[in-house]
């Protein structure tokens, strides 16, 4: 088999006949066609082409992006602190507070500026002393 056959045929209708009229029978056929030195630098040209503009589109995403997360950042923070919350029941606070020591029951209790109980403990030994100063206290005096 010959690896061309009428290429010496100008193409189009001549080159057509000949072929039809040599063949023993004309089969629809799918197979791969090659492109011509031309279609192919066509191709490339077309494909930097789209690929700078892609490039471009990329960095603007980018750029978007970046913003984007810039105007989130507020909001996500504050959707993490709101979750916290309801997760917890309670918000971390550092505040004032009230440490007061029961002699008769030996334990140290701290109260908040609401006078809310916040945290208690056993007593330290050192917390136990007394001193000439401390004097039994009922929160009646002034």
């Amino acid at each position: 088999m010959h690896k061309e056959l009428g290429k010496d045929i100008e193409p189009g209708k001549k080159r057509i006949a000949f072929l039809m009229d040599n063949c023993d029978k004309v089969e629809e056929k799918i197979y791969m066609k090659r492109f011509s030195s031309d279609q192919l630098l066509q191709m490339k040209n077309s494909l930097s082409e789209t690929a700078i503009r892609i490039n471009d589109i990329e960095t603007e995403k980018k750029e978007l992006m970046a913003e984007f997360k810039e105007r989130m950042k507020p909001l996500v923070e504050e959707k993490i602190r709101l979750l916290s919350g309801l997760k917890n029941k309670a918000e971390l606070a550092t505040e004032k507070c009230y440490k007061f020591i029961d002699n008769d029951s030996r334990e140290v209790g701290f109260y908040n500026q609401d006078g809310d109980l916040i945290d208690h403990r056993p007593a330290y030994a050192d917390e136990l002393q007394g001193t000439i100063f401390q004097m039994k206290r009922t929160g009646t005096e002034s």
